[in-house]
């Protein structure tokens, strides 16, 4: 029963400093362009070779 009292406040002081970190990145721009990101991956940036015949 004596665990609690050190694991309780543990708890709540992780708990504060998940949303202290998850205001602080959201009052940064953190999740202002969620799809952006995604989507600079997709475009090749060479286009392919053509093969050359002879």
């Amino acid at each position: 029963m004596s665990v609690i009292y050190l694991v309780l406040p543990l708890a709540i002081v992780l708990a504060a400093l998940g949303v202290w970190a998850f205001i602080r990145a959201a009052r940064q721009g953190q999740f202002d362009d969620l799809e952006t990101p995604a989507a600079r991956m997709l475009p090749d940036d060479d286009p392919p070779e053509r093969a050359v015949r002879s």
